[in-house]
């Protein structure tokens, strides 16, 4: 018998700036993940992504950080395994392929990119607190909306699985 693998979500958000309420929204995603057994995978920086892997890290979660630069040591005190590119923001493809589901949480261009890279690779996309993505030319709204943490991650790793349709 084989033992289902854990479900590998990706995290997204800004990284500086962060608004408080984003920061703590971002710890709870990270959190719920690591207590339902997911993999945090994230661009293992600051902001949303240190938040996100702090909740994590403090559950008991594995953390993934794929970093943009070419040091291991950018990598924020949270992630587990670092993952340096040299891609800078183009490693938000990594990101967006390595994972089975991505989880928003609010965001600016880098966090729409990871969705755009998530959705054009197939993979669904949570929004919590982030972009709303509804125009005609996408067929509607490719991605589901979280009104809490738990909700995200619920809704991320229903959808991680195979027949886990909204």
């Amino acid at each position: 018998m084989t033992a289902t693998p854990a479900p590998v979500i990706a995290v997204c958000g800004p990284g500086e700036d962060l608004d408080p309420e984003v920061a703590a929204l971002a710890e709870a995603v990270g959190r719920a993940l690591a207590r339902r057994g997911a993999v945090v995978i994230c661009g293992g920086l600051g902001g949303a992504m240190a938040a996100a892997s702090r909740g994590a890290r403090e559950a008991g979660g594995l953390v993934v950080g794929i970093l943009p630069g070419a040091s291991a040591d950018d990598a924020n005190a949270w992630v587990d395994i670092r993952l340096p590119t040299g891609l800078g923001p183009a490693r938000n493809a990594i990101i967006a392929t390595a994972c089975e589901a991505l989880i928003a949480v609010g965001g600016r261009l880098g966090t729409l990119t990871e969705i755009a890279f998530a959705l054009r690779m197939g993979r669904p996309v949570v929004s919590l607190r982030s972009f709303r993505l509804d125009e005609p030319a996408l067929g509607g709204s490719p991605v589901a909306r979280a009104e809490t943490a738990l909700e995200a991650v619920d809704l991320a790793i229903r959808l991680a699985r195979p027949g886990g349709a909204p």
